[in-house]
């Protein structure tokens, strides 16, 4: 018999069957959203990230209502939502899985006309690289726009939300697999799974993600995260990544939970630095 059969059928026997059954609770946050300087990158022919993001969120929750999950946007209009209250909101909902989509970009010319791919990053004080140190400082807003904490209290605070434990352990796992989904369903580049200290990652109390699903500022690449068709492939693997995530490590936590000790589930946990790699390069 499959795993996964096999699984479900040691879920259906748990106690409190009810409450187990209840739909996985999913929230999408589609990243920036209203005027300058909060509507995220921008494109050719006047491409925006925070429609790129709503409209790829959209689908994705409507595929994953389609599987019977609970989901809930940060926003679904054109709007500037604060870091801290996309956090709220997962938090509030109680939600199994956070993620938040964006669009990567280059400045310069020369890197606009060559740099694509995608890239997921979960949670961590330490970026892969400067790249990825930069990346998390333009998504949090820059030094200018959100007032940080000293650096050594920011880098504690997240410290502490590390210390949640098992959901930044599963945040990587969660990283991993959204990665997998999204390369196989879209055959874009892959520039791995990287970490970093997002803000809007770092208070969340679930597996928790950031997916850079392209870049809008290449100019093949850019144009198909504009298209239907296109958006719609990157949100059929979005959903597939939570949806396989949810069994291959949310079920298999749930029955390790009501195992006895001598009954740990088979398989090693997957861990922060079991998964993170390099990437590409800029």
């Amino acid at each position: 018999m499959h795993r996964a059969l096999a699984l479900s059928m040691a879920l259906f026997a748990l106690p409190a069957a009810a409450e187990q059954q209840s739909p996985l609770v999913v929230v999408l946050d589609p990243g920036h959203g209203g005027r300058w300087p909060h509507d995220g990158a921008h494109g050719r022919r006047g491409l925006h990230e925070k429609v790129i993001a709503l409209q790829v969120a959209q689908k994705t929750k409507e595929l994953l209502e389609q599987q019977g999950a609970t989901v809930i946007l940060t926003r679904d209009t054109d709007e500037d939502v604060p870091l801290a209250d996309r956090v709220r909101i997962a938090n509030e909902a109680g939600a199994d899985v956070f993620l938040s989509i964006h669009c990567n970009a280059m400045e310069k010319h020369e890197d606009r006309k060559v740099t694509r791919g995608v890239e997921t990053y979960f949670l961590s004080p330490d970026p892969t690289d400067a790249e990825a140190k930069m990346l998390a400082q333009l998504e949090n807003g820059g030094p200018d726009a959100v007032p940080l904490p000293k650096a050594s209290d920011a880098v504690t605070g997240i410290l502490n939300d590390l210390a949640l434990g098992q959901a930044r352990n599963d945040s990587a796992a969660l990283a991993l697999i959204v990665q997998q989904h999204i390369v196989r369903g879209t055959r874009a580049p892959s520039r791995g799974v990287r970490q970093a200290p997002f803000l809007v990652l770092s208070g969340t109390r679930m597996p928790s993600a950031l997916v850079e699903i392209g870049f809008i500022s290449h100019p093949r690449e850019g144009h198909m995260l504009g298209g239907k068709t296109y958006q719609g492939k990157v949100a059929r693997a979005l959903a597939d990544g939570v949806r396989d995530f949810a069994d291959k490590v949310l079920a298999r936590r749930l029955v390790a939970q009501v195992r006895s000790p001598a009954e740990k589930p088979d398989g090693v946990p997957v861990n922060a630095a079991s998964v993170a790699s390099p990437g590409g390069t800029r």
